[in-house]
């Protein structure tokens, strides 16, 4: 059977999600189709999404961009880790640190040996034996150093903080360099061809008929294409992540810019902070039965870092994602796909891993429909993966302030995710499953930080003795501790590579 490529490729809308895809497809097709993207300028971008995980790293990298230039363009900042303020308790303040936790040491993971000495009273808190945790707590940064043998240097991973729409900038002019055509203009329909009902174009308000074979919509929330054309149907998770409004506002910097994001729990939601090198940029995610949106302004406005710089911005949203990421020849990405909290930072993340798969079942003219299905079902997997992380930051909270937490407290919660925490509290046990985006680590962090109680640990962690694991936790807590003093501040390492023009 011989088939036959497509050549047209139309991307539906500009925004982080339209120009991440412009600049993969650009670099990886390496100018054998053609590939258009329509925006419009009045279309405004949420554009908050600031914040991002270290596999943006990997997606940098395959697009060729250059780091300190990129950091100056995006008046951009170094991520180490996302501090959780107010999560367990009120008052307690936590980090999930990226990277690894400890050294290995012989048969089991560093976690299993550290429960066994806390158990005994003899452990240090488990930040001490992260390094990204303890150079975001001294506000250093540095990226990792591969001439150093065994040493934690090595291990420092690390994410970005940047202004989202001077990065869909930044992306568009990579992207236009590599042959991406940009059409300005609204759209007001898409036509749909007879027999098998795929959109065969998409009209514009000035009569303007933009025809293609393959379909990428990053029309944000409303799904100009996967839902208002072909309706798609959405699954919604407000029962379990109920959370549905955010207000967003921009304000003057802090005196030093930290390398990691902050999430403050609030009474009805919570506050996100993401440090620029021009601004710090804020929001309020808020549940709109709990609280109006003039108190959560007010509750916004009154934690901040110093004077707003606009009016608060409100963005309606609806967690959940849809039924089917890729539809005939409509594949979804971004929020057209599916929407979770900013909480863990993910947003950016799935539209590169929905980039990833797009790239892994490219379809050629035959439209295999057992490509499209893995496709859909491993974006199901990424969705409710990431959504059950989410949700266990809402679950494990021991609040008795508000009837909110208390609510989040008390909910049913996904097979899958109960089951993760049974596994732990058995024996502080955290399985991956199928490569899942986060980590043992990532779990781990979470789980602790909000005191996740635990009945036992793995009964290997007693092939050691007591004194042998002491001086080896002992050793990794002291070696980080030396590596952390040695590190620039984050101030100063972003001052010699790559400060940004003022603004």
């Amino acid at each position: 059977m011989t088939t036959e490529p497509i050549k047209d490729i139309v991307i539906v809308g500009g925004g982080t999600a339209g120009w991440m895809t412009a600049a993969a497809l650009s670099t990886v097709l390496n100018g054998r189709y053609n590939i258009r993207l329509v925006e419009s300028d009045e279309i405004g971008i949420v554009g908050v999404g600031e914040a991002t995980i270290p596999m943006i790293q990997r997606f940098n990298r395959v697009v060729g961009i250059d780091e300190n230039e990129f950091m100056r363009e995006t008046q951009g900042s170094f991520k180490l880790g996302i501090e959780f303020v107010n999560w367990g308790k009120l008052g307690e303040r936590y980090m999930h640190g990226f990277g690894r936790l400890g050294q290995d040491l012989a048969t089991l993971p560093f976690d299993q040996y550290w429960q066994k000495m806390r158990r005994a009273g003899k452990a240090a808190p488990l930040e001490q034996y992260s390094i990204t945790r303890m150079a975001a707590k001294a506000n250093k940064f540095m990226p990792p150093r591969f001439d150093v043998q065994n040493s934690p240097l090595r291990d420092i991973a690390y994410a970005y903080h940047f202004d989202a729409s001077l990065y869909a900038k930044y992306l568009r002019k990579l992207s236009e360099a590599r042959g991406v055509t940009r059409i300005e203009g609204k759209i007001t329909r898409a036509t749909q061809r007879e027999g098998d009902g795929h959109i065969d174009a998409v009209e514009l308000e000035n009569g303007t008929r933009v025809e293609g074979e393959l379909f990428i919509d990053c029309s944000g929330f409303r799904g100009l294409l996967i839902e208002q054309t072909l309706q798609t149907g959405f699954e919604d998770w407000t029962g379990w992540l109920p959370a549905d409004r955010a207000l967003a506002v921009p304000c003057e910097s802090a005196p030093s810019i930290t390398p990691y994001t902050r999430a403050t729990a609030h009474k009805s939601g919570w506050q996100w902070r993401i440090p620029l090198q021009h601004r710090t940029g804020n929001g309020h995610v808020y549940c709109s039965r709990f609280i109006s949106d003039d108190e959560a302004a007010s509750t916004l406005l009154a934690n901040l870092d110093g004077k707003a710089l606009a009016e608060p911005r409100l963005i309606k949203f609806q967690t959940g994602m849809r039924k089917l990421a890729w539809n005939r020849n409509v594949v979804a990405l971004g929020l057209a796909s599916g929407f979770l909290e900013p909480l863990e930072s993910t947003s950016i993340h799935l539209i590169q891993s929905g980039i990833q798969r797009l790239l892994d079942f490219f379809p050629d003219r035959g439209w295999s429909s057992i490509d499209r299905d893995e496709y859909n079902r491993q974006s199901r997997f990424d969705y409710e993966r990431i959504r059950d992380f989410i949700i266990l930051h809402y679950h494990l909270n021991q609040r008795t302030d508000s009837a909110y937490w208390t609510e989040c407290a008390n909910m049913a919660i996904p097979d899958t995710l109960r089951h993760k925490m049974a596994m732990y509290r058995a024996h502080g046990r955290v399985v991956r499953v199928d490569n899942e985006l986060f980590s043992e680590v990532g779990w781990i962090q979470v789980l602790e930080g909000q005191n996740m109680p635990i009945d036992g640990y793995h009964p290997l962690a007693d092939v050691q003795s007591e004194a042998d694991i002491a001086e080896y936790l002992e050793s990794v807590r002291g070696v980080i501790a030396k590596c952390v003093e040695v590190m620039p501040t984050h101030d100063a390492y972003i001052a010699r590579m790559c400060a940004a023009k003022k603004m």
